[in-house]
């Protein structure tokens, strides 16, 4: 098993960078979803409420932080002054952000319709993903729980073979905001997994992702008017744990060492899970 696609998504619920490599640290991938969008309130907002998100593109600079947008001007957003600080929500985590300037959440709010704030998770800023799932003291940056998503091929192989089967068309890992893509033969194979090794850094499987409306939109776009993976999920992938409940694609996984992955990197299995993950078993009527 190989390394296929590296992903980081600077801005939370705006496009994805694909890279050829990418270090890793205690955060995950260096830049991945280090700015996010809130309501005045310091609420986050993501494409689930709001997917115009998915039509914003990003370009992090040395000097800025460039947000693109089909038909706008670009906004070149200045490093946020380390004082101008918002305490901001994401889930059940409270974080104290660094807010951007004025004239760039006037211009970001209009582009998206309403009253928003650019927020930055900076050198002050401290977060940590869920004890009970990835261990004290697991610091994490504005992803929904944990440092990094990972997903496979095979998995998404079959889930599409299940969408064709009741001709629901067909989806794009891109649907699934992974960090790292997996090259499988073998479909959902990380269930079984409890660690794997890329580039002599250990990664722990911590828990499955459980999939939400996101997976239904267009990420480029943010239109709903597209093939759903929902409807396969429910048949082939509900989780059968409360604990996490819903349909699940995908790991949260906690690095456990500093490094560097590169497309191409061989995937090591150097922990199993044998039991796998609990899945509900579908009674056809």
């Amino acid at each position: 098993m190989r390394v296929s696609d590296l992903f980081i998504y600077p801005l939370k619920s705006a496009r994805g960078i694909a890279l050829p490599s990418t270090d890793i640290d205690t955060y995950g991938l260096p830049g991945d979803r280090r700015a996010m969008v809130t309501d005045l309130d310091g609420h986050f907002i993501t494409q689930r409420e709001l997917p115009a998100l998915a039509r914003i593109g990003v370009r992090p600079e040395a000097g800025a932080f460039r947000l693109l947008m089909q038909g706008k001007p670009e906004i070149a957003v200045p490093p946020p002054h380390p004082d101008r600080r918002l305490d901001v929500v994401v889930w059940k985590s409270a974080v104290s952000a660094a807010v951007a300037d004025d004239e760039s959440n006037t211009k970001l709010s209009e582009w998206l319709g309403r009253d928003v704030k650019l927020v930055f998770f900076d050198g002050q800023a401290q977060r940590t993903a869920s004890a009970e799932w990835a261990g004290e003291g697991s610091p994490v940056t504005f992803a929904d729980g944990y440092q990094i998503l990972v997903t496979t091929t095979g998995s998404l192989k079959a889930l599409n073979a299940d969408l064709a089967a009741n001709a629901e068309g067909s989806v794009g890992m891109e649907r699934f905001r992974p960090n790292i893509v997996v090259d499988t033969d073998e479909a959902w194979a990380e269930d079984r997994w409890a660690a794997i090794e890329i580039a002599d850094i250990r990664f722990d499987l911590v828990k499955p992702c459980s999939r939400c409306i996101m997976t239904t939109q267009d990420q480029s776009t943010g239109s709903r008017d597209v093939p759903n993976p929902m409807p396969a999920m429910g048949r082939i992938r509900m989780s059968g744990d409360r604990r996490v409940p819903g349909p699940l694609f995908g790991w949260n996984m906690t690095p456990r060492g500093n490094g560097r992955v590169t497309i191409g990197d061989e995937v090591k299995i150097i922990e199993a899970r044998p039991e796998g993950w609990p899945l509900k078993v579908r009674v056809r009527g």
